[in-house]
C-alpha cells in the first residue's frame, strides 16, 4: 500500500494542493449561508449571524458549507474515508474516556462523512492561519503552525502505517502523555492548567450553573435567546425525543440510565455553526440530588458534504453522526447515540464531560505551533482508524514538499475567508442579513 500511494503522486503532485484561487462561477458565499439556515429555527438565525460577526475565525467556524464548496472543485487524490467534515481548531480538545480518563481528540462530528481526506487537513490548516490573524500574528507564525501541523500528521501516519490494525484502532493521545512531552515549562504549565479546568467540567458542576430551585423543584434556569424554557408540549418533545434515544443504547446503557429520571428540558444555544438546529439540554437526576446528569438532544442535519459526496448511507442524520463519531474517535462518550421523534433526527450526548478547550484569541506563536502539531497527531490518527494509513504514508512521503503546499493553499484560503467575512459584515450593516450580535 506504501508503493501505491507513492504512485499517486504522478497523477496528484503534492503540490498541486498548494494555491487556492477562486475559480469562475463560485457561488455566492452568502447564498450558500442562507440554505444553510433555510431549515433552522427562524428566531435563532439573527444570533447565529451575531456570532458569525464577532471575528474572521468565527465567521470561518460558522461557515464550512462555503468551504465544503470551494473543496469540491480542488485537487484530490481520490483516497476516500470517513472524515470531519469540520476539523477546524475548536474542534479539538479534552473530554472524558468511559473509564474516566482523559484524552486529546476530535470532538465535534456534525458533519462527518466519508470525503477526501485532503478536505479535513485544509480545514485544519486554513485554521490555523486564520486564528493567527484573529490574534494579531503575521502570517509567518500561521505558516510555520501549518507546516508544523502537517509535519506532524505525517510522522504520525507512518507511526500507524506500522502497527495492526488492533492497535491503531486503540491508539490515544492521552492527557498524561501529552503535558510529559510539552517542550518546555511554559507550555507544560498551561497544559496543565487547561485538563484541571476541564475536570471540573462535570455534571455536577453543571447542576449550579445552569439549575435552580424553583417552587421546590429543580429546573433549567431560562437566559433568553441562549437558554429557552420549554412550553409544556415542547417539553413532551423533548421527553420523547429521550425516549426514542434509549431505544439505540445497548442493554448495559439502558440499565444505568434506568436509575435517572426525566427532571426538565431546555432550548440551549451552542457553539456557532449549530446556532439554529433544535438542541436540548435535558437534566436527568438519580435518587440524590447530588446525582446528575446532563445529555444534550442536538439536531442532526443533513453534512455540508452531502452535495458533494453524496447522500449519507443511513436515513437518520442522527446515526451518521454517531457512527462517524465512534469511527474517528479513540473513545467515544459512554451515552453516544441517536434518535428519530417529530420528524427531527438528532443525536444525544454528555453535556459536560471533562471537555476542554486550548483558548486562541491571545494566541502566541509557539503556543500554536504546538497546538498545530497536536491536533495533527489526533487527525492523522482518527484518518488511519478510518482508512489504510500505508496509503496516506506513501503518498505523503519523508519531505516537506506536501507540508510547504499545505502552508501555501492555508494562507491564500485565509484570504479567501477574509474576503467573505467582509461581504458577510457589508451584507449585514445593509440589512440583507439579519444579525443580533454580542449573544
Amino acid at each position: 500500500m506504501f508503493e501505491a500511494g507513492r504512485t499517486l503522486r504522478a497523477r496528484v503532485p503534492r503540490r498541486s494542493h498548494g494555491q487556492w484561487t477562486a475559480p469562475s462561477g463560485r457561488p455566492d458565499p452568502l447564498e450558500i449561508l442562507a440554505r444553510s439556515n433555510a431549515n433552522r429555527l427562524p428566531e435563532l438565525v439573527p444570533v447565529r449571524n451575531g456570532r458569525m460577526m464577532a471575528s474572521p475565525f468565527a465567521f470561518y467556524r460558522g461557515s464550512p458549507a462555503v468551504m465544503a464548496a470551494d473543496l469540491s472543485r480542488a485537487p484530490s487524490t481520490g483516497i476516500q474515508l470517513q472524515i470531519c467534515g469540520d476539523a477546524h481548531l475548536h474542534n479539538f480538545g479534552t473530554f472524558a474516556t468511559p473509564e474516566r480518563n482523559q484524552v486529546f481528540d476530535l470532538n465535534d462530528f456534525d458533519e462527518t462523512q466519508p470525503g477526501p481526506w485532503e478536505w479535513d487537513m485544509k480545514r485544519l490548516a486554513a485554521s490555523l492561519v486564520v486564528a493567527a490573524r484573529t490574534a494579531g500574528l503575521s502570517d509567518g507564525p500561521g505558516r510555520a503552525a501549518v507546516q508544523g501541523c502537517s509535519a506532524q500528521y505525517r510522522n504520525e501516519m507512518v507511526k500507524m502505517a506500522q502497527l495492526s490494525a488492533f492497535e491503531v484502532w486503540h491508539a490515544r493521545l492521552d492527557v498524561e502523555s501529552i503535558i510529559a512531552a510539552a517542550p518546555y515549562e511554559p507550555a507544560r504549565s498551561r497544559a496543565v492548567q487547561t485538563v484541571a479546568k476541564a475536570r471540573q467540567r462535570t455534571s455536577l458542576q453543571a447542576l449550579s450553573k445552569l439549575t435552580t430551585v424553583r417552587d421546590s423543584r429543580r429546573v433549567i434556569m431560562e437566559d433568553p435567546p441562549v437558554v429557552v424554557r420549554l412550553t409544556d408540549a415542547q417539553l413532551e418533545q423533548a421527553r420523547g425525543f429521550v425516549k426514542a434515544y434509549l431505544a439505540t443504547l445497548d442493554p448495559d446503557r439502558n440499565l444505568l440510565l434506568d436509575r435517572y429520571e426525566f427532571v426538565d428540558a431546555a432550548l440551549k444555544v451552542v457553539g456557532v455553526g449549530s446556532v439554529g438546529t433544535r438542541c436540548f439540554v435535558v437534566l436527568l437526576a438519580g435518587k440524590a440530588d447530588l446525582d446528575p446528569l446532563f445529555l444534550q438532544v442536538k439536531e442532526a442535519q443533513p453534512s455540508v458534504l452531502a452535495p458533494y459526496v453524496g447522500r449519507s448511507r443511513y436515513g437518520n442524520q442522527g446515526k451518521r453522526v454517531v457512527v462517524g463519531q465512534r469511527i474517528m474517535q479513540a473513545a467515544s462518550d459512554a451515552f453516544l447515540g441517536w434518535a428519530r421523534a417529530d420528524g427531527f433526527d438528532t443525536y444525544v450526548r454528555q453535556l459536560r464531560d471533562m471537555k476542554g478547550s486550548v483558548p486562541l484569541d491571545d494566541a502566541r506563536p509557539d503556543g500554536l505551533t504546538l497546538y498545530g502539531r497536536l491536533c495533527g497527531a489526533a487527525l492523522a490518527r482518527a484518518h488511519a482508524r478510518a482508512g489504510q494509513p500505508a496509503l496516506l504514508a506513501g503518498y505523503l512521503g519523508s519531505s516537506t514538499a506536501f507540508d510547504d503546499s499545505l502552508a501555501a493553499f492555508a494562507v491564500s484560503y485565509a484570504d479567501q475567508n477574509d474576503r467573505d467575512y467582509e461581504s458577510f459584515l457589508a451584507a449585514v450593516r445593509s440589512g440583507r442579513v439579519p444579525a443580533e450580535p454580542g449573544r
